[in-house]
């Protein structure tokens, strides 16, 4: 067995059969209906949060795990073997995640626990976690993982296409008549990962559009290079991204298997149903 446990939250957007796996804990971030508070993933899913807010027309807030959850976590890996834990977040820029595990770890000045800011979101923390895993099953030391995730991420890819505006406009984050026109006229922004966070690229006019431009982008990123990993993405969308992924074969050089996982409910919240992407590595 590995000396190094791989701890992480759930923004990861990683299925649960890629975390059984490699041993990964998830620590969940925390979603909010009132006084009410369920741990994403394990107690609500993308499906459950779209249907809710559909039904009551509330948007819950999200929270960052706190510092106990963390410790608990890192209690666990210890009391199960490991020897050291490395733990690898969301973004700093985007949650609160990061500095729960920093304070958590410092619960524990006697154990081996590195916290890891991976500067990225959904699958883009995605993939580091996994390879994080994979590496620290060969024996590899933090350091080295560390060094291998950074230039990782520097290859690492995501474009995904709205369907609604209507989550944003529930939190405020754009008018609802901003929202409403957007409908009207079928606009669906592009979304990438820019500073550590799922961000507005550009904006497409219709569903077809936009699918066509995330392939685009997917190419022009792709370039003469070769996929390493790929998942699909999506928000309570199984049959539009299976739609996409013809699309998305049609454009570029994909793997006989693409495996398909959802956002999560701590990201979906912002974006709403419908959202479908790609996110992949290039091989070095």
């Amino acid at each position: 067995m590995t000396s190094i446990a791989i701890i992480t939250d759930t923004d990861t957007s990683l299925p649960l059969e890629g975390l059984s796996e490699y041993g990964i804990q998830q620590v969940p971030i925390t979603i909010h209906f009132g006084e009410e508070v369920l741990d994403a993933c394990s107690e609500i899913t993308d499906y459950d949060l779209i249907e809710r807010v559909n039904r009551e027309g509330v948007l819950p807030t999200t929270s960052a795990p706190s510092p106990g959850a963390f410790s608990e976590a890192y209690n666990k890996a210890f009391k199960d073997g490991f020897e050291e834990i490395l733990c690898l977040t969301v973004s700093s820029g985007v949650s609160a995640t990061y500095q729960a595990a920093v304070s958590a770890a410092e619960l524990h000045p006697e154990r081996k626990i590195t916290v890891m800011d991976t500067e990225s979101i959904s699958m883009g923390q995605g993939f580091m976690v996994l390879e994080a895993a994979k590496l620290a099953s060969q024996g590899k030391s933090v350091p080295e993982i560390i060094e291998a995730v950074e230039d990782l991420r520097d290859r690492t890819h995501l474009y995904a296409a709205l369907d609604t505006l209507k989550f944003m406009a529930l939190s405020g984050r754009v008018g609802h008549l901003t929202a409403e026109m957007a409908s009207m006229l079928s606009i669906k922004p592009i979304l990438t990962i820019l500073d550590g966070k799922l961000d507005l690229l550009e904006k497409v006019r219709t569903r077809k559009k936009a699918w066509a431009r995330v392939c685009e982008l997917a190419a022009e990123s792709l370039g003469a290079s070769e996929i390493q990993d790929i998942y699909l993405l999506h928000v309570a969308a199984d049959e539009a991204v299976d739609k996409f992924e013809k699309v998305l074969r049609e454009a570029i050089p994909c793997p006989d298997f693409m495996p398909k996982t959802g956002l999560t409910p701590g990201l979906s919240v912002h974006t709403g149903a419908g959202l479908v992407g790609v996110a992949f590595t290039i091989k070095p």
